[in-house]
């Protein structure tokens, strides 16, 4: 999974998930430039990565997703510091407004939806727009378990990643002509300053259950960043090419995939999102 020579944009890159790609693509060779709101966020983990790999080639640009104008400099930016684009993920998100949707403040939950759909979909056409001219790109969208599993109480969230899966999909087919690569990541259930806010909003936000698995989870360390992080790594690699419009789960699907299964998943709607139907369960109705 080697990354050498090629650059990536790299959103949300100032702490949990987002600084741990950022690391491990520097790790693999990869050019990156970070992005995220907090400026003095951003200087820890570029000063962090340089104590690390002190021949690293890192940028960083303050930027929200949602502002496209911000996004448009983050591109020229990008352009200006490495000539070129090979990679973007998408991983910059919130999780909204906590409590039921009669009750939440509706600028916040547009607002939610304005970054986690809106800036993906944004940062994605920016990155096409550079791809189509190479003939190639990787573009990997961070989604997980709002994506597959309602989620009463984090509406905006769950709804939003959903939207970045059924996106991740129709976009791969857009552009699988160019050689460009769409999918998805599911990094499975971390324990990140997110986890904190849901367990702060209390059960009578997010619900019982919810705020009861997150207690859990972040009494247990939750999944570890390495594990999303690598499954980033490998579908910016040339190993994954061909592979695209997929839903990964970093915890639980088997990749690396072989040539012969992503020859397979190229052919079948395994790792997508699908209406159930009554035969899918056994029954004949």
């Amino acid at each position: 999974m080697n990354l050498a020579g090629r650059v990536a944009i790299i959103s949300g890159a100032s702490m949990g998930l987002g600084a741990e790609i950022a690391e491990r693509f520097v790790a693999a060779g990869a050019m990156v430039m970070l992005c995220a709101r907090n400026n003095s966020e951003l200087e820890v983990q570029v000063a962090r990565i340089f104590s690390r790999h002190a021949d690293a080639r890192i940028e960083s640009q303050v930027a929200d997703v949602a502002d496209e104008r911000q996004v448009d400099r983050l591109f020229d930016e990008t352009a200006r510091a490495f000539g070129t684009l090979d990679i973007l993920v998408n991983n910059a998100g919130i999780y909204g407004p906590m409590g039921t949707i009669d009750e939440i403040n509706w600028n916040d939950w547009v607002k939610a939806i304005s970054i986690n759909l809106m800036g993906t979909v944004y940062c994605s056409r920016k990155a096409v727009q550079v791809f189509k001219k190479k003939q190639y790109g990787k573009i990997i969208n961070l989604s997980g378990g709002g994506a597959t599993n309602p989620l009463p109480g984090i509406s905006a969230y769950a709804a939003s990643k959903a939207a970045v899966v059924r996106f991740t999909e129709t976009l791969a087919l857009e552009v699988k002509p160019d050689r460009i690569d769409v999918n998805a990541v599911a990094p499975g259930a971390l324990a990140t300053r997110l986890t904190d806010q849901l367990l702060a909003a209390g059960p009578e936000k997010v619900g019982a259950a919810l705020y009861n698995r997150m207690k859990s989870l972040k009494a247990e360390g939750g999944t570890p960043l390495t594990i999303g992080a690598d499954l980033c790594v490998y579908l910016a690699s040339a190993d994954s090419d061909g592979l695209t419009g997929r839903l990964i789960a970093g915890q639980w699907d088997p990749w690396p995939f072989s040539e012969d299964v992503k020859l397979k998943l190229a052919n079948s709607d395994i790792y997508t999102l699908r209406r159930i139907v009554p035969a899918d369960r056994g029954e004949n109705w």
